[in-house]
């Protein structure tokens, strides 16, 4: 097992979803139990299924600089990044810090192929249009080199791309980063939306409900895709308040492309890796945000795990009935809804959920609950199996 390492400060976080923009509406929206789902009202061809649309983007006109890079998953990231002020937030630890000494890692699992099918369909004479012609902005790093004119950062950038795992792993990577000295600050980004590419793509597989997603329960029939973006700063140190980051844990099944290792053997080295980095016992933890994807296998597996693995007294649930699956900016959104939850002392329920899968333990939690949280966990378990756990800890006045 890895060892202890020393807490790191979360001085700033926001998110962007089909909740709202920024914590107060994400907050506002679990409480109410107010969930993001729509009809889809995003692809031409018709797909019946509910999505996680975020509204606002379509009108976004993006500064004269950034325009070469202009995509829907850009639009969304400058939504992001003005959301809860982040942007000077970000621009702020520069200056601190030295533009040098601060990292920006960015994930994502599609980043502007939405950008790319529009090229596609708009061939001319076998090229595309002048306006999509860019190389830039068909590249998996596009997200990198459009938050990297933003926020002027001069420290390593890089773009982790791991499915639904990416933008939990770019926590990990970010400790990393600043335990051994090669940044004292990473701003930490994960943005993925909506795309023809992926919704065909998974309703081609099987995955996509017709209905808003129900994790966990007997009676769920799939996923329902959303899209998000999230953004963080990680500090060596930050007023006492600060939430931090206690622990991380990473891993591969390198079971099957698309299921599951069957005992989840993947996702428990990931939440003992997790908890022996934060130092805590399995019994310390008080709130889980749960993978939860809705889908037949991944539930079951990560509901026997937890059932296993935790005491009774540790609530989880999975918020996914909210938001949908945003991909890789699943980890993200979902490590700030822990954070909201370890803020309010509030437990999320599940949303949609009526009857939970005979795996469940009585660890999960279907409706909200007022609760004293100190620790929290949040699992990101990608498509292959890639997994990653993060181990959050409440500021404390």
């Amino acid at each position: 097992m890895p060892s202890r390492i020393p807490p790191l400060a979360i001085t700033a976080f926001t998110a962007t979803s089909a909740l709202g923009r920024g914590r107060d509406a994400h907050l506002r929206a679990l409480r109410e139990r107010r969930g993001g789902l729509r009809a889809n009202d995003f692809t031409e061809t018709p797909l019946p299924c509910a999505i996680g649309r975020v509204d606002g983007i379509e009108s976004v006109e993006l500064p004269a600089h950034l325009r070469d890079l202009d995509s829907r998953n850009h639009r969304l990231a400058w939504l992001g990044l003005h959301a809860d002020g982040f942007l000077d937030v970000a621009r702020g630890a520069v200056a601190r810090h030295g533009a040098d000494r601060v990292a920006l890692l960015a994930a994502t699992s599609t980043s502007s192929i939405g950008a790319t099918e529009a090229a596609y369909r708009a061939l001319d004479d076998g090229r595309f249009p002048a306006a999509l012609a860019q190389p830039e902005l068909h590249t998996l790093h596009s997200l990198g080199l459009f938050l990297d004119r933003l926020v002027g950062a001069r420290g390593p950038c890089m773009t982790v791309s791991t499915a639904c795992s990416s933008s939990a792993k770019i926590f990990a990577q970010g400790e990393r980063l600043i335990r051994l000295g090669l940044a004292d600050a990473v701003i930490l980004a994960g943005v993925d939306s909506l795309c023809g590419s992926v919704l065909f793509g998974f309703n081609a597989l099987e995955l996509v409900s017709p209905q808003a997603c129900r994790p966990f329960d007997a009676q769920r029939d799939g996923i329902s895709i959303g899209e998000a973006a999230g953004f963080a700063l990680l500090e060596r140190d930050g007023d006492a308040r600060a939430p931090r980051l206690l622990g991380h844990g990473e891993s591969s099944d390198a079971h099957h492309m698309s299921t599951p290792h069957p005992q989840g053997l993947g996702a428990r080295l990931a939440i003992d890796a997790a908890l022996a980095r934060a130092g805590l016992g399995a019994h310390e933890v008080d709130y889980i945000n749960l993978h939860g994807t809705a889908t037949a296998k991944n539930d079951e597996v990560e509901a026997a795990v937890v059932a296993d693995v935790f005491p009774a007294t540790t609530r989880a649930s999975s918020t996914k009935g909210f938001t949908g699956h945003t991909l890789g900016a699943a980890g993200i959104l979902e490590a700030a809804i822990a954070l909201l939850a370890l803020d309010a002392q509030f437990v999320p329920g599940t949303l949609n959920t009526t009857t939970p899968d005979a795996a469940c333990g009585p660890q999960l939690a279907l409706g909200n609950e007022d609760r004293a949280l100190r620790v929290a966990l949040s699992n990101s378990f990608g498509f292959g199996g890639n997994n990653c756990v993060l181990v959050f800890g409440r500021g404390e006045a």
